[in-house]
Order: structure tokens, then sequence, then C-alpha cells
């Protein structure tokens, strides 16, 4: 099974969605699936003393407009396994942009995780919480000489277009727009 290609999508994408995690909470490694094999592969450790405030991973069967499956930030209270499928719920997202152009955040709640199961919408959370994953978007290339913008935080509602958006690019690829978002 490879994760970007075979994982099924339930019918709703707004009370739960798929995320497979390449990189666990609190971890300096950066992984990531390659898009080809399938493989993990280790991508590099990051430069600087930050760590990744959620698990990290992505939507399977979409296409984002780096070129990439859109990215996922999922909050729960345990770090989790690489390549892991986490059953997740959307509550908002951010547009950033670094050295390869737009590249959007989705944040979600891991649905099977007591602690965060009743969150649905980014204003519900601690606003550190945000400010956290903000400030490690902002500063996790800095040391490697990269910029990255990261952009106020999104509603729900547009969270789920841009989901849709790029499920959308994943199976129509030439459909995509002008990457405006």
């Amino acid at each position: 099974m490879h994760p970007v290609h075979d994982i099924p999508w339930p019918p709703d994408v707004k009370d739960q969605v798929p995320v497979v995690i390449e990189i666990p909470r609190g971890s300096k490694v950066k992984y990531e699936v390659d898009k080809a094999s399938g493989i993990l592969v280790v991508d590099r450790v990051l430069y600087s003393a930050a760590q990744y405030p959620a698990n990290h991973g992505f939507f399977p069967r979409t296409l984002a407009e780096d070129g990439d499956p859109l990215d996922a930030l999922v909050l729960m209270q345990e770090p989790v396994f690489p390549l892991m499928i986490v059953r997740a719920k959307v509550i908002s997202g951010f547009a950033m942009v670094d050295e390869k152009g737009p590249d959007d955040k989705i944040v979600a709640v891991g649905i099977d995780d007591p602690a965060f199961v009743d969150y649905s919408d980014i204003s519900e959370l601690p606003k550190h919480v945000m400010a956290e994953v903000r400030r490690f978007f902002e500063d996790y290339k800095a040391l490697e000489g990269k910029r990255s913008d990261v952009e106020g935080s999104y509603s729900r509602g547009r969270t789920i277009e841009v989901l849709k958006r790029a499920m959308h690019a994943y199976v129509s690829p030439s459909s995509r727009d002008d990457g405006s978002a």
C-alpha cells in the first residue's frame, strides 16, 4: 500500500479525514515520504533547536500548490510513529510561503485522542498552542538561510475548501487554478 495514493477517504471530510504522519511531535528529524516509492526517507535534521510542535504529515490523495500532498499538523497528547494513519478532524489552517512557493498548513485534531476530540474550531484552542505552531514555521528554516513567511490563520470553512481543492487537484492536476489561495 502506497501512503500517498492508496489510503481511502470517508464520504464526508467535515467530520473525519485520514492523515499519514511523517514526523512525530517533538522530533528534530524531518522525514518525508518519497512520492515514487512510498518509502519514508530522512530529508534532514533541523538546523534549529526547534522541535515539531505537533504530529506532522499529509493528507493522502491530495496535491497542494507546491506539488506535494497537502500538509497536516495533528494536535494530540502524544507523538505518533511515522507512517501511521491518524483519524483527524480539520479545525483551521494557515498560508505559508517558503522558497518553493505557497505551502498551506492544515491544523487538525486527533479524533481518537480524548484531550483533543472535542475541539472543532481554532477559536476553541488555547491561543498559545497556535502561537507555538506559527512560531515554529516562522523560525525552523532560519539557520539554513531560508525564509518562510507565515500568514494568518483561516476559518474551518476555508480550511475545508483548501482540502477539497487539493483533493480535486490530485484527481485532475490539469484543473488546478493559477495558484492563488
